[in-house]
């Protein structure tokens, strides 16, 4: 069953919470963790992260080759289990043999050959007992041979195979399909295969179970070893034979669900050697999970990879069909949490690719991911010049869909950069291009690329002071009202973004809009929704006058901590700067002070421009609250760094914040005359551009001045 990322991250958090509201002591057990699959493997080690904080146990069984995440849940401790010993054996034994003395020999030989391996001793046993050599009920068995002349298997493999020869045909015949379907099956799909299924025997021999009843009657394997060796001692073209039957079958069995189980079909086409087939299949579910799992998207992408490397080197489309899913790993590699030299050796071998094949496209689609990695790495620079790299490819390519869909990241990165000028005139090109069509472009991840087009064309106007910033805003906002959560999530965060600047205020309206989409985002279940959305709220709240809404501001930047660490750790720095003043007035001025000093270090040191601004503007507001001798000093050090960018930037938002700060340092040094001619300079640029933020704020420091 998929599980997407939105209801897995739900489940996880619902889950959580259950079990961190528990009070009594509670043991879990997770057994044969080696068999899990990835998103269950997933799963569980989300669940395993409240552990430590609750009154309760997990034990996990695995064989020792498993190294796995659950196997690095933090606190966990390994207990590595030896054989039984001889008692322990002889126990185990008597337990499935019982007294009579004629297993007693029997039971040495047994107890010589498992080697202290329980499974291993109860499959001899089922062995035994199903070739007539022991008769009787379990644990009442008698040995009617002569021990001597007794065969006994060297290995539970071969116990396990020699059960298996004994089957009848019909019963060996459904066990062998059986065990391509999987570790569970249903009479249905077996039926489905032309196999009248005889589990009757099989059931009675303890080589499967039954662990469904209703609406249909569904099996499972007593042991995945038994599935293993089923599946292994078949012919390598009988097994073949039925992966590709059974491929057909699930199409032509659950037509409706065909997307759904595009994955499998896969798989079973793969393992029956149709490798072209099953490439197709295997792009296909990428293509359908992109929206829905990108994790389970990237393993279809990953299988892709692996099936088009090892087609021969002169089949036609090997080449084409080694790019298509590197293309796509590389445009969500920042998705699935890759270390950036991981992204950039895939990057470089699909760009390898690519100029082989003369395919523009699908190296600019691949850039995307990488662009959005250094972004998040904040390695701003070389994101920054990437950008610029895609940009012109895109243009030498000549296809606005393409390029009105792709831009929106370099738009973020060139943001980082300072590089507003690259914004400005590629923000209007996409509008260009775009030609009034709110979707065109919408199929690379953006439910609008005209609105983030009209989003950045106004940031570039506000950032350098000219007009019709304003509208711009609004109609992106207008425009996106009735989008997907997670498109009108992002043009909110990026809009509303100027409450940092002091371009606008987060009035009323403003948080209502907000809380609207956040709402949306919880009832259409997009996280990736709401954790802007909310983030949105947090960062705006903490603007505000009212005491509540910077608290209720604080709390909810607290929570967006652990997702930032995970999908967005550029934003942590970004989040310090925005609560340190909140935390410096619950008390703590000398903590959030480092705390923001440590994250304009960081923000320098990576060329974060634009965030550089906020940062700066608050270090330097806090330094001159608290007033020391040394703050004064270094917050002059602040304004001159502000000073100097100004030198190599055309910036509106550069000057007047440089206005408000020289006057807040002026006030700090005593120099009233200087403050209130910085002010009266300041409150009547704020006026000219209207910077409602500003303006409110140039009104409260001329109040001071009148004092």
């Amino acid at each position: 069953m998929l599980i997407l990322d939105s209801s897995r991250r739900r489940l996880t958090a619902l889950i959580n919470s259950a079990w961190l509201a528990r009070t009594d002591p509670t043991l879990f057990i997770i057994e044969d963790a080696h068999w899990v699959d990835t998103v269950s493997e997933s799963m569980l080690a989300d669940f395993l992260a409240v552990i430590p904080r609750t009154p309760s146990m997990v034990l996990i069984t695995s064989r020792p080759d498993y190294d796995g995440a659950l196997m690095r849940v933090h606190g966990a401790q390994t207990i590595a289990l030896a054989p039984l010993g001889d008692s322990d054996t002889a126990e185990l034994l008597a337990e499935l043999l019982g007294s009579d003395p004629s297993v007693d020999e029997l039971a040495a030989i047994i107890a010589e050959r498992a080697a202290g391996n329980p499974f291993f001793a109860e499959e001899m046993v089922r062995e035994l007992a199903q070739r007539g050599a022991l008769v009787g009920d379990h644990a009442e068995y008698v040995c009617q041979v002569d021990v001597t002349d007794l065969s006994v298997p060297a290995t539970v493999q071969a116990a396990i195979e020699a059960r298996i020869d004994r089957l009848t045909t019909p019963a060996k015949r459904t066990l062998n399909a059986a065990a391509v379907i999987g570790a569970r099956f249903d009479a249905e799909l077996l039926a489905r295969l032309g196999i009248d299924p005889s589990v009757d025997e099989l059931l009675s021999t303890e080589l499967i179970d039954q662990v469904q009843f209703t609406p249909v009657a569904r099996y499972a394997f007593r042991h995945p070893l038994i599935r293993a060796v089923a599946y292994e001692s078949q012919l390598k073209s009988d097994r073949a034979d039925w992966h590709r039957r059974l491929a057909a079958a699930i199409q032509e069995s659950y037509p409706a669900s065909v997307e759904d189980n595009a994955a499998l079909i896969a798989e079973h086409l793969e393992s029956a050697g149709e490798l072209h087939a099953a490439y197709g299949w295997h792009m296909r579910a990428g293509a359908w999970l992109t929206n829905r799992d990108v994790g389970a998207a990237r393993l279809s992408w990953e299988r892709a990879c692996r099936i088009a490397d090892e087609l021969p080197d002169g089949d036609p489309g090997r080449l084409s069909m080694r790019i298509a899913p590197r293309t796509m790993l590389c445009a969500t590699d920042w998705q699935g949490h890759q270390a950036t030299h991981h992204t950039h050796g895939r990057f470089a071998e699909l760009r390898e690719l690519c100029s082989a094949a003369g395919d523009k496209v699908s190296l600019a689609v691949g850039m995307s991911g990488l662009i959005t990695e250094l972004l998040y790495a904040q390695r701003t620079r070389e994101g920054s010049r990437l950008a610029s790299e895609q940009m012109a490819l895109l243009d030498s390519i000549g296809d606005p869909t393409l390029t009105v869909g792709l831009a929106f990241v370099a738009f973020a990165i060139w943001f980082e950069a300072g590089e507003f000028g690259e914004i400005s005139r590629w923000s209007q090109t996409v509008i260009d291009l775009a030609a009034g069509d709110p979707a065109k472009g919408a199929g690379f991840g953006v439910g609008s690329p005209l609105a983030i087009g009209l989003t950045f064309r106004g940031i570039g106007r506000w950032w350098q002071g000219r007009p019709g910033w304003r509208q711009d805003l609004d109609d992106a906002v207008a425009m996106v009202r009735n989008s997907d959560p997670a498109t009108v999530a992002l043009v909110l965060t990026w809009t509303n973004g100027a409450v940092f600047y002091g371009v606008l205020r987060p009035d009323d309206s403003m948080l209502r809009e907000i809380e609207a989409v956040v709402q949306s985002a919880h009832r259409a279940g997009s996280d990736h929704a709401l954790f802007y959305a909310e983030y949105l709220l947090g960062s705006v709240l903490l603007y505000r006058n009212n005491a509540a809404d910077r608290h209720r501001g604080l709390d909810l930047a607290a929570r967006a901590y652990e997702w930032q660490r995970e999908q967005a750790p550029s934003l942590l720095p970004v989040t310090d700067l925005v609560t340190a003043p909140e935390r410096a007035r619950h008390g703590d001025r000398d903590g959030a002070i480092r705390l923001v000093r440590n994250a304009v270090d960081e923000i320098r040191a990576a060329g974060r421009i634009g965030y550089g601004v906020v940062g700066a503007s608050v270090l330097v507001e806090m330094l001159l609250e608290r007033g020391t001798e040394g703050d004064v000093a270094e917050a002059n050090g602040a304004i001159d760094w502000l000073e100097n960018l100004r030198a190599d930037h055309d910036s509106a938002i550069l000057e007047i914040t440089l206005l408000r700060l020289r006057a807040l340092l002026a006030r700090a040094r005593g120099d009233e005359i200087t403050y209130r001619d910085l002010v009266t300079r300041y409150r009547a640029l704020a006026e000219s551009l209207g910077f409602e933020g500003h303006m409110a704020w140039a009104a409260a420091m001329t109040e001071v001045g009148r004092r």
